[in-house]
C-alpha cells in the first residue's frame, strides 16, 4: 500500500474530485485553493520531476519550507513516487537544518526562498545554503520563490526553481507500488539530551493513526474543514495533511502571524474559510485574553463544530474563555495529547462524554493508555507515569539509525510497557490530566510534583501572561522549585506581587511546596507550537550547557532567562 492511492487517487473518479482539498492564505490576505483534482495534477508534476531528476524509492528528500501550497504538493509528491520525506520546522537555523539532513542521509532538499512574518521578510534560502556546506550527500536544490529577489544566490550546477522544473511536466503519474511497512517519513524531535531522534513513520502508520485520531475523536467527516495552527516540521503538519486527505475533508493552511493585523485573525479565518475544526495552543489563547472579546465578536464563527488544543497543558482561565466565549458553552474542547512517536494523541476529549476544565475524557479509541506507580502497578487518584501496555497502528518503527536509543527511551523502564514519559492522573469521576514531563517533574521532599501544577495557579493571576516551573537542587529538600514569569504589562511593585503569587501557591498547594523564588523575565524559550522547554530553563539556571536549541521558535529568548540573574 502507498498512502497516496488513499489521499488523492482514490477520490478521483468520485464527486469529491470536485470538493476543495486545500485552502491557503498569507498574512497579506492573499488566498489560493485546490480542489482534490487540481492537487492530484500538481502532485503528479511535481512527482514527474522528482523522478527527473533522479529521485525514487528510499531516497530521503529534505522538505524546508513555510506553510504554502507547495509544501503539501511536495511533501504528497515524495511519497507517491516511493521516497522519504523529511520534514524541517521553517523556522530552523543552519546547524539544525545540517544536523537532520546529514542523519537522514539525504539526497535532495525542496526549500523556498523566505516567508513573511509580521510585514519582513525573513531568509529561508541563507540558512539552507549555509547548512549545505556541512551536508555534501545533498547533491539538488529545489527552491520555491516565495518572496523573490535571490535567484542570483543559486548554484547554477545543483540548484533549480520549483516552477521552472515542474512546467512541461505532464499531470499523470503512476503512483509506486511500496509496501504497507515501507518508511514514508522521518520526523526529528529533540530530547532531553543528545542528537536530535529521526522517528520512523510507515505508510500504514501514521498516516491511518491520524485518520483515526480525527475521525473517532474528533468527529471530523468527509466535507468539513480543519485548520490546526502548526508548521509542517512539527508532528502536527503531516498530520492536518494525512488525516484530512485519507477522510475526504478540507485542510487551511496560514502562513504568517496568528494575530496580524489583529487579535482576530484566527477568528477571521474561522468566519471566512468556514472552519468546522480548530486547533490551537492554550499558550496562544493566553495572549488574546488581554484584548478580550471584542475581536472576536466581529466575526462569525458558528461554523466551528469544536476547538482543539495540544502542545502544552491548559489553565483555567484560558480554558473558560474559550468554552464561554467562542464555543458560547454549547461545544466541546478537544483536549489532545501524545507526540511525535505516537503519531497522534494517547489521551483526548471527545463529543459525549462530561469535560472539566483541563481534563481529558480518556484514551483515545485504539490506545490502551493506563497510569502506573514507580513498580508499574496501576494508580487511581494519584499522580503516576503515563503508559501504554498494547502497541497501535502509529506507533514508530524506531528511532532512524539508532535502534537502542529507542530502546532505551521507551522499554528500558517497564520492560515490555511503553513508557511515555510524561506524569498524568485519573480523578475520582475517570477523567484524565496530563502533568508534565516526568523528565521536568519536581521532587520536593518526596511528593512528586507536575509544573504544570503550578503554572496554572500562577497563570490564573490577571497580571501574569505566562509561566515556566523548574525543580532545582537544594540541600534540604532534595529540590526546589523556582519559576520565571512573563506579565502582560510592566509592574513597579514586582515585590508586592511576588508575595501574592507565593501566597496564592501557598495556599493551593501547602507551605512545604512554596516555590524558593520567583523570577520575571520578558520571554519564555518555546517551540513553534508554543511547548516552554523546560529543560533549557533549568540549564541556563544552574550555569549548564542547555544543549539542542534547535526546536526554539527563538533562540534568543535563552537571553531572556541569563537577564533574570
Amino acid at each position: 500500500m502507498n498512502i497516496i492511492h488513499n489521499c488523492l487517487d482514490k477520490w478521483q473518479s468520485t464527486p469529491v474530485a470536485q470538493q476543495n482539498a486545500l485552502i491557503w492564505e498569507n498574512e497579506k490576505g492573499e488566498n489560493k485553493s485546490f480542489t482534490y483534482g487540481e492537487l492530484f495534477r500538481e502532485v503528479n508534476r511535481c512527482a514527474n520531476a522528482l523522478r527527473s531528476l533522479g529521485i525514487g524509492r528510499g531516497d530521503v528528500v529534505g522538505l524546508f519550507m513555510p506553510m504554502i501550497p507547495e509544501v503539501v504538493i511536495s511533501f504528497l509528491a515524495v511519497i507517491k513516487i516511493g521516497a522519504i520525506v523529511l520534514p524541517l520546522f521553517s523556522g530552523f537555523g543552519a546547524t539544525a537544518i545540517s544536523t537532520r539532513l546529514s542523519d537522514a542521509s539525504a539526497k535532495i532538499l525542496l526549500t523556498a526562498d523566505g516567508m513573511i512574518r509580521r510585514g519582513r521578510k525573513i531568509s529561508m534560502l541563507k540558512p539552507a545554503l549555509d547548512a549545505l556546506k556541512d551536508v555534501p550527500g545533498v547533491k539538488q536544490v529545489v527552491l520555491v520563490e516565495n518572496t523573490g529577489g535571490q535567484r542570483n544566490k543559486l548554484n547554477k550546477g545543483r540548484d533549480h526553481l520549483w516552477q521552472q522544473l515542474i512546467t512541461g511536466f505532464p499531470d499523470d503519474s503512476e503512483t509506486e507500488v511500496t509496501d504497507a511497512e515501507d518508511v514514508l517519513m522521518l520526523i526529528y524531535t529533540s530530547g532531553t539530551t543528545g542528537k536530535p531522534k529521526g522517528a520512523v513513520h510507515t505508510h500504514c502508520g501514521f498516516p491511518v493513526k491520524a485518520a483515526q485520531d480525527m475521525s473517532q475523536a474528533m468527529d471530523f467527516k468527509a466535507g468539513e474543514i480543519m485548520f490546526w495552527m502548526s508548521d509542517m516540521g512539527w508532528m502536527m503538519g503531516p498530520w492536518e495533511v494525512f488525516g484530512t486527505l485519507l477522510i475526504g475533508g478540507t485542510m487551511v493552511l496560514y502562513d504568517g502571524a496568528p494575530n496580524i493585523p489583529d487579535a482576530g485573525r484566527v477568528w477571521s479565518l474561522v468566519a471566512r474559510h468556514g472552519i468546522t475544526h480548530l486547533g490551537i495552543t492554550p499558550t496562544f489563547i493566553r495572549t488574546l485574553i488581554p484584548n478580550g472579546t471584542a475581536p472576536l465578536s466581529r466575526q462569525n464563527v458558528d461554523s466551528l463544530r469544536m476547538v482543539g488544543s495540544t502542545g502544552s497543558p491548559w489553565d483555567p482561565e484560558s480554558w473558560n474563555w474559550i468554552f464561554n466565549h467562542v464555543l458560547q458553552k454549547r461545544k466541546p474542547i478537544i483536549n489532545y495529547s501524545g507526540g511525535t512517536e505516537i503519531s497522534g494523541g494517547i489521551l483526548s476529549g471527545n463529543f459525549f462524554k462530561p469535560l472539566k476544565p483541563c481534563a481529558f475524557s480518556g484514551p483515545v479509541p485504539g490506545m490502551d493508555a493506563d497510569v502506573v506507580d514507580e513498580n508499574g502497578r496501576p494508580v487511581r487518584k494519584m499522580v503516576g507515569e503515563l503508559v501504554l501496555r498494547k502497541p497501535w497502528i502509529g506507533m514508530t518503527r524506531g528511532f532512524w539509525n539508532d535502534r537502542q536509543r529507542y530502546l532505551d527511551t521507551y522499554w528500558s523502564k517497564f520492560g515490555e510497557i511503553w513508557y511515555h514519559g510524561d506524569y498524568a492522573a485519573i480523578d475520582e469521576d475517570g477523567l484524565w490530566y496530563i502533568l508534565g514531563r516526568s523528565d521536568d517533574t519536581i521532587k520536593v521532599a518526596g511528593k512528586r510534583l507536575g509544573p504544570a501544577e503550578v503554572e496554572s495557579i500562577v497563570n490564573s493571576h490577571p497580571l501574569v501572561a505566562d509561566c515556566a516551573a523548574i525543580g532545582v537542587p537544594d540541600e534540604v529538600k532534595g529540590e526546589a522549585v523556582v519559576i520565571f514569569c512573563v506579565l502582560k504589562e510592566q509592574q513597579e511593585r514586582l515585590d508586592q506581587l511576588r508575595d501574592h503569587l507565593l501566597e496564592l501557591i501557598v495556599n493551593e498547594l501547602g507551605k512545604p511546596l512554596k516555590p524558593r523564588e520567583i523570577k520575571f523575565v520578558t520571554a519564555l524559550p518555546k517551540t513553534r507550537n508554543s511547548k516552554v522547554i523546560h529543560r533549557v530553563i533549568r540549564a541556563v539556571y544552574l550555569g549548564k550547557d542547555p544543549g539542542d536549541l534547535s526546536s526554539l521558535e527563538d533562540p534568543l529568548t535563552v537571553d531572556a532567562i541569563r537577564q533574570a540573574f
